[in-house]
This record gives structure tokens, C-alpha cells and sequence, in this order.
């Protein structure tokens, strides 16, 4: 639990306590992030239910990376800010190896919510569907269709998890040709400049 909090800042491509990046546009994966805190914080008592609503909506209303630190500022340990992202044709093989194993995690954390998330309203919609007014309970003789649902979602996360290195070996080589491509085209710069 703490531990996570000491990285999460590192979860994002660029750190959103940082006022030079805070106008930019937050991604469905930054909003993750913050949201993967709140549920952490709502499991362990450290939100009530209102708390934890409202922080979600927040965090989902959210548009730029400005907005979603305070959301989380008296959940997670303040670290100073982490350096600027080294640009991808500047990378070193050790950074790229680094940013191949956070799109890992990221992918992995997603997988998990996605299966988690699916669960939640999956099931609600079959318990609402399925619920007799008459006898007031359920019809157990539904079939739980849910299941196939669940059973798609947690084999996606299986994948993601149990993949860990073909995954991160494929964004590195993503990565390795991105930044080919950048110095490529820095070079012709040079070139043109010259």
C-alpha cells in the first residue's frame, strides 16, 4: 500500500504536479492512475463511500493533468517533482527498457480494472434484471450470462499478466524504432539546416 504511493507519480508520462504540464489534456490512463488510488484508499478505509463518489467523478470529469493531484493530495506522499521526460531520440536503452516495463504495468492495471469494472456492472445488471418483485428474490433459474463476460475479461488480464516479457519485449522494440525514426529525421534536419 505505501509503496504504491511512493511511485505514483512515476505512473504518469509526465507529472501533473508539475505547472509547465498541468494544462495539457489527461488521458484515460492518467485518469486510471488517480482512480486505481482512490479505490485503493476507499478499500482501506481511508475514504468513506461519499468521499470515494465524489473523487471518482471528479477524477472521470477531469480534463487536464492540472486537475487530478488534489484529488489525491492526502492520499499519497509528496515527492519532489520527478525530472522532465527525456525526449524518446535522447532515451537511453536503460530509459527505454523502463518506459516498456511502465506500459506493462499500465496495461496490466487496466486489464485488472477492466475485469473488475465489467464484474461490477455486469452483475448489477443481471441482479436488476433478474430480480422478482413477486417473490422478492431472485430467479435462480436465469442463466448467468455475466460469466462469459467475466471469463473474457479475466483471461485478457491472465494474458497481461502472465506476458509480462513478450509484452515489454514488443513496446521495446515500438520504442526502439520510434526513436530510430526520431533521429532519422533529426539528422535530416541537420542536414537541410547545414
Amino acid at each position: 500500500m505505501v509503496e504504491r504511493s511512493r511511485d505514483v507519480w512515476a505512473s504518469f508520462q509526465h507529472d501533473p504536479r508539475d505547472p509547465a504540464v498541468a494544462p495539457l489534456r489527461a488521458s484515460d490512463a492518467d485518469r486510471n492512475v488517480i482512480h486505481g488510488v482512490l479505490t485503493e484508499a476507499f478499500a482501506d478505509g481511508r475514504l468513506d463511500r461519499e468521499e470515494y463518489d465524489e473523487r471518482t467523478a471528479a477524477t472521470l470529469a477531469a480534463r487536464t493533468l492540472g486537475q487530478l493531484p488534489p484529488l489525491v493530495a492526502d492520499l499519497v506522499l509528496d515527492r519532489p517533482l520527478l525530472p522532465a521526460t527525456v525526449p524518446l531520440s535522447a532515451a537511453s536503452s536503460s530509459e527505454l527498457q523502463r518506459r516498456a516495463e511502465a506500459r506493462w504495468r499500465e496495461d496490466r492495471r487496466g486489464a485488472f480494472i477492466g475485469f473488475v469494472g465489467s464484474a461490477v456492472v455486469m452483475w448489477t445488471i443481471w441482479f436488476a434484471v433478474n430480480w422478482d418483485q413477486s417473490n422478492g428474490g431472485l430467479q435462480l433459474d436465469a442463466f448467468p450470462w455475466p460469466l462469459i463476460i467475466n471469463a473474457l475479461a479475466l483471461l485478457n488480464l491472465l494474458r497481461v499478466a502472465t506476458n509480462r516479457r513478450e509484452i515489454v519485449a514488443a513496446e521495446l522494440q515500438r520504442l526502439e524504432r520510434k526513436q530510430a525514426k526520431a533521429l532519422e529525421s533529426r539528422a535530416k534536419k541537420k542536414q537541410t539546416g547545414s
